[in-house]
């Protein structure tokens, strides 16, 4: 039963002519599946519909050929054959009463066109902006162009409405869209009457929405997507001129959808962003219109969420990461299931999907997007198979879920950790600098485990061969985690790294163990995700003179997909990190290591009074492997079936060990698939001769 506090969150709202059931938003958000993936998107947003969200929207559309960000896999407006594909998501997204948006996007100065091969238009003509700095210019948008932009928008609005949404979000934040180009001082250099003052570069959105209105009537809600703040000094559009331009078009829009200035900014992952942490830059904004507020900050609590909106900041609650990592989240608070809500980690893995034009994964959501692929939902599982029983071996991310998932199939699942604690890498890395809210992974999977009557948990309970021979477990999985190479062997090398009589060399274990080196310590990172830079920061900050090797030109490269990376190298920086690029280490000794040039193998010392060894894992396998050894016992022991999951097979992010753990669960006791695809896809349609 729906506690009263959050009684608030339910009441309808309207939305220009629309009247959304409740003030769950869930903002356009990417998914890496785009005009490729068109069912397995659909599905995606489907699974929300029945989840309870009020509005649901697309991720970014580009509406017109002459702007697109190739190699970035996003939805496509371009003619009418885009439709079907857009109205089959549409209609997913309005099964269960919600109101279905689509996001139109012009990227202008962001549009590289690598795939259409148009010369790019912006406001004024400068260099293209992407996430590869691409070798390409803008041209200046002159009248005809602006009036051609105008009939595009008008275009693209009439196939939507035919695609049936009821929505249009026009892309003006996180520096992506035309509309904030044109808003920007440092995108819009013009000096006609879309350039200059504020009244001059609010003309092109205040045409383009009168235009749609023509076009669409009255049927459908035009929201407008603005940056509350660039940060980027006097020339951006900055969060005072975010206002004055509000109150000068208060009723411009039929929502106003309010995002920070950059994507790194507004998606900020938790390490360096909490919830709400855009709320001083929304509050008192509603003063100056009256037309319904959406905003965002990785909204996870209900609180947080009932509480913004009864002070007045905002009508809407805008949602995406947490929406992905539970797609039922408004189900749950309003059946009273507050503590069944799988809280957002804030990792931002599922923005690599995007950002490596692949399918998304969610490390508390294994199901996120194998919905129409796999046929997974995130709430059913499927039905349990002919055995009845499973001994998993290993508590961490990957064992959990498989324990969690196969225990709602109907079996009963027994979970043996050697430590004393649950949670395996999670636990130990969730005291990491700013990681505590990746501990939500175990506390989840902790607590419905618990209340679960067909599994048991057994702690400090190591196991061996022999004694998993003898319980008579019908299948056994094994998920026993890795651990950090000390050795070296990653990527610079591929066998181990020569390492001196008396030279002190230490791994991510040892810190996490509590082992901290002192005194002059080289961190050498050639893992490139989060692991060395959290480390660099944990030994600065108990006092080390730290310096950060790594042979990339990035301090944790990786994270540039995860949009953490910006915020990474300033951190280590202000805490006093020497950041050491584009430069590896070919000999550790007492006292120095020999460090080498990426380029031209140019070598130099660095002192070192201790080096921690940020590099590969290793699976931990032993017991499997001696379990496969003595295959022949185990039709005499009961056993059908040994696996093994997660980063003991081959270790990787930790939502790799999630959807592992899912995915062993899920496919227990099924068929046999032979050299068929365990999943479905589309692929392109032939054109006529």
């Amino acid at each position: 039963m729906r506690d009263p506090r959050y009684d608030i969150l339910f009441e309808p709202m309207k939305i220009g002519p629309l009247t959304a059931k409740n003030r769950f938003y869930q903002v356009p958000h990417c998914n890496g599946g785009g005009y490729r993936d068109p069912s397995a998107a659909a599905e995606m947003r489907g699974i929300k519909a029945e989840g309870g969200w009020g509005v649901i929207f697309t991720e970014q559309c580009e509406m017109h050929h002459t702007s697109e960000i190739t190699p970035f896999i996003e939805l496509r407006l371009w003619e009418d054959k885009d439709i079907p594909q857009l109205r089959k998501m549409s209609e997913k997204m309005k099964t269960h009463g919600a109101l279905a948006g689509i996001q139109l996007a012009y990227s202008g100065i962001n549009g590289p066109n690598l795939y259409s091969k148009e010369v790019p238009l912006a406001p004024s003509a400068l260099p293209i902006r992407t996430f590869t700095n691409d070798p390409v210019q803008a041209r200046a948008l002159d009248k005809r162009d602006i009036k051609d932009l105008r009939r595009w928008f008008v275009n693209a609005a009439k196939r939507s409405k035919e695609a049936g949404f009821d929505l249009i979000c026009l892309y003006g934040a996180h520096g992506f869209g035309i509309f904030q180009h044109f808003l920007s001082r440092a995108t819009n250099q013009r000096s006609d009457e879309y350039g200059g003052s504020l009244e001059n570069r609010a003309r092109f959105s205040q045409e383009v929405i009168a235009d749609m209105r023509d076009a669409v009537g009255d049927s459908m809600a035009i929201t407008l997507r603005v940056s509350l703040d660039e940060t980027i000094g006097e020339l951006g559009f900055s969060n005072a001129e975010v206002r004055d331009y509000i109150e000068m078009n208060k009723d411009l829009p039929d929502l106003w959808d309010l995002a920070q200035g950059t994507w790194e900014d507004c998606s900020g992952p938790s390490r360096f962003k909490e919830e709400a942490a855009q709320e001083q830059l929304v509050r008192g904004i509603h003063e100056l219109t009256e037309k319904p507020i959406v905003g965002v900050g990785r909204f996870t609590s209900p609180d947080v969420m009932a509480k913004m909106v009864k002070s007045g900041t905002l009508d809407f609650i805008g949602c995406a990461r947490p929406s992905i990592a539970d797609p039922f989240l408004p189900k749950k608070i309003e059946e009273g299931r507050i503590e069944d809500i799988r809280e957002c980690i804030g990792c931002n893995i599922c923005i690599t999907g995007d950002m490596t034009m692949s399918i998304s994964r969610c490390t508390q959501n294994p199901t996120f997007m194998e919905e129409w692929r796999k046929g997974w939902h995130p709430e059913k599982m499927n039905t349990k198979g002919g055995s009845d029983n499973v001994l998993i071996v290993g508590s961490g991310p990957a064992g959990l879920e498989a324990a969690w998932a196969l225990c709602r199939r109907g079996y009963d699942v027994a979970v043996a950790e050697a430590r004393d604690v649950i949670g395996g890498r999670v636990t130990r890395e969730r005291q990491l600098p700013g990681l505590n809210a990746w501990g939500r992974v175990v506390d989840y999977r902790d607590y419905q485990l618990s209340q679960r009557p067909n599994v048991e948990i057994y702690r400090e309970s190591p196991l061996d061969a022999d004694s998993i021979l003898e319980f008579g477990f019908e299948n056994v999985c094994i998920a026993t985690g890795s651990t950090w190479r000390r050795d070296g062997v990653a990527r610079q090398h591929v066998v181990p790294m020569p390492v001196g009589e008396g030279a002190k060399v230490y791994t991510p274990d040892d810190l996490m163990d509590g082992t901290l080196p002192e005194g002059r310590v080289v961190v050498y990172d050639d893992d490139h995700y989060y692991m060395g830079g959290v480390l660099a920061e944990l030994l600065a900050s108990k006092g080390a003179q730290v310096t950060l090797v790594t042979p990339s030109a990035y301090v944790s490269d990786w994270t540039n997909n995860t949009l953490e990376q910006v915020a990474i190298h300033p951190r280590l920086v202000e805490a006093g990190v020497e950041i050491v690029l584009n430069q590896g280490i070919t000999e550790i000794h007492a006292g120095h290591v020999v460090s080498n040039c990426t380029y031209t193998d140019r070598t130099w010392t660095i002192e070192a009074d201790a080096v921690v060894m940020v590099a590969s894992r290793i699976g931990n396998d032993a017991l499997y492997e001696d379990l496969l050894s003595r295959q022949a016992e185990w039709l005499d022991a009961g056993i059908k079936s040994v696996k093994l999951i997660g980063d003991a097979n081959a270790p990787g992010p930790i939502a790799w060990a999630t959807y592992a753990g899912h995915r062993y669960a899920r496919e227990l006791d099924g068929p046999d698939l032979g050299d068929a695809l365990p999943f479905r896809r589309e692929i392109t349609e032939l054109a006529a001769e």
